[in-house]
Order: structure tokens, then sequence, then C-alpha cells
């Protein structure tokens, strides 16, 4: 930018702005695609900063929704459930009674093949 010239800010930087502000892409990054440092960023662009974001969020809580109710998307639907409705999953973790230096082999082992399939259906699921 020409020193003494007032920044104005054009349409399609505008559009630009509010699409990756959208993404997720940082207020840094966006001012170096348009030459601008981040400070006549937020100052010319605080609208679409920020109306970029919303709307991104927004669309995507639509297609969100939309596969959860439409029965299509079991994990869509799930998520939903957690992150709205408060839905958790349970993990019980039950660890041996006695000390493993007071097990058998057997015994041991069996914690052992006990724990792995309990850790790969967590993991797994």
């Amino acid at each position: 930018m020409t020193q003494g010239v007032a920044f104005q800010p054009t349409d399609e930087q505008r559009r630009t702005v509010r699409a990756m502000s959208g993404f997720g892409v940082p207020h840094g990054d966006i001012g170096t695609l348009l030459d601008i440092d981040p400070k006549t960023l937020r100052k010319h662009f605080r609208h679409e900063l920020d109306r970029g974001s919303i709307e991104a969020t927004a669309k995507v809580g639509q297609s969100l929704f939309r596969m959860a109710t439409e029965g299509n998307n079991v994990a869509a639907a799930i998520f939903w459930m957690k992150a709205r409705a408060g839905w958790r999953e349970k993990h019980e973790l039950v660890l041996s009674a006695r000390p493993a230096e007071q097990m058998s082999d057997e015994e041991l082992m069996a914690e052992i093949v006990r724990a792995r399939t309990a850790r790969l259906t967590i993991d797994g699921e």
C-alpha cells in the first residue's frame, strides 16, 4: 500500500475476507493476502470478519441438523445429541481387587486380555 493513501476496501476484498473468516483463516494471514496489517484489516473489515465466522457455523449446523434428522447419518445424530442435548457415554473402568504381585501368571494374562479388549472397544467404537 502506498504511504499517505487511505485504504479503501473493494467488494471483492470484502467477499474474500468474509469467506476466509468463515473458513477459520487467522486475521494475520488474511491481512497478508490483502497486503495490509491486522489492525487495518480489523478496522475496515470488522463486519466481514464477524459475519463470515457466524455464517459458516450456521451453515455447518444446518447441514449437520439435516444429516441427523434425515436418518441417513447416525454419527451426525449422535454428535448432535451429545453437543446439543447433553447426552454422554458412560465408560466403566474396573480394576483388579488384588495387586499384580499376588496374582498367578494365568490371572495376569486374563487381566491383560480383558484390558486390551476394553481398550479396543472404547478406541474402536
